[in-house]
């Protein structure tokens, strides 16, 4: 199984694990006289081998994810004659497919606040009504934060698509 597959059997498993848990709550009491609609125990049985299930995924997952090997940030274009592209913070260095996550989750976040920064900073379109009223002038530059998020955002798709390359060419590792 690729990892990629064990990935996506991850995500439909805690999907069903959840519709368990709701179908239990769901069918823990009953009135007197009635049946339940479901046995709760049968579904506690059945939630409590999904779990099982999902521990060996997430067990496999993560144990492929430690020896997978791929590059954090691209490398500088060198004598290409083209534009040159910005590098991040981890410029062309590798690491392991878990070193990835974490960057891409903070590429996500540092994109994020960058973007929400932009927003703040950017005019309202509050005017004011009385030469009295004090202006507000923004602390940030609004152009270099749009600029600065561009380049998050190009190296997040990049790194995003070596991640996804990776997940359909290892191989899951069986734990």
């Amino acid at each position: 199984m690729k990892l990629a597959e064990a990935l996506a059997l991850r995500a439909d498993t805690q999907k069903r694990i959840a519709q368990l848990r709701v179908r239990i709550a769901a069918n823990a009491r009953f009135q007197e006289g009635d049946e339940p609609a479901e046995n709760a125990t049968t579904l506690l049985a059945e939630v409590e081998l999904a779990v099982d299930e999902l521990e060996q995924l997430v067990r496999g997952i993560n144990a492929t994810n430690s020896v997978i090997e791929l590059e954090l940030a691209p490398r500088p274009a060198r004598g290409t004659g083209g534009r040159r592209r910005e590098v991040g913070a981890a410029g062309g260095q590798t690491g392991t497919m878990t070193d990835a996550l974490a960057r891409r989750d903070t590429l996500r976040l540092r994109h994020a606040i960058i973007v929400e920064s932009a927003a703040a900073a950017q005019d309202s379109g509050v005017y004011r009504q009385m030469r009295s009223e004090l202006r507000e002038i923004s602390a940030l530059s609004v152009g270099e934060l749009h600029a600065q998020a561009t380049s998050l955002a190009q190296e997040l798709r990049e790194l995003d698509s070596r991640i996804q390359q990776a997940n359909w060419s290892h191989d899951l590792i069986d734990h």
